[in-house]
């Protein structure tokens, strides 16, 4: 089982299931999202295996994109201190910030993707291939 919670603790999740597709998204949105040089982010390997465990009534839901080719896009995070916890899809949790999550995720990051937008300070380490946009696999 993986947990995670917001920086003020209010709000908790669990996951009864393991963590995919670890990446790091190098647009402009998720670092003015995340506040940072890119995101962290994993996918639920298993739909449904999310549950909030405490102040599912503290979570705020932001549609990103409600394109009804696409679906309906979102984010979720904690009306009190502002934490990233989770994305949305079609209302149901689809992923988490990897920051959110207590101890290891199980999961590394697999990918960096829309790289040809990175930050100009931004210098990134580590051996996960990188993307200028989105690999096809995604």
């Amino acid at each position: 089982m993986i947990t995670g919670e917001c920086f003020c603790g209010t709000v908790k999740y669990q996951i009864d299931g393991a963590l995919s597709e670890g990446r790091c998204c190098h647009c402009s949105r998720c670092r003015k999202l995340y506040g940072a040089a890119s995101s962290a982010y994993a996918e639920l390997l298993e739909p449904g295996s999310f549950s909030w465990v405490a102040g599912e009534d503290k979570v705020q839901r932001f549609i990103t994109n409600g394109d009804p080719e696409q679906g309906e896009w979102g984010l979720g995070f904690c009306k009190t201190c502002s934490s990233m916890l989770c994305g949305m899809h079609g209302g149901e949790v689809h992923g988490v910030a990897l920051g959110s999550v207590n101890g290891d995720p199980g999961v590394e990051i697999a990918m960096h993707i829309h790289v040809g937008s990175k930050a100009p300070w931004d210098h990134i380490g580590g051996p996960a291939p990188r993307y200028d946009t989105v690999p096809d696999e995604l």
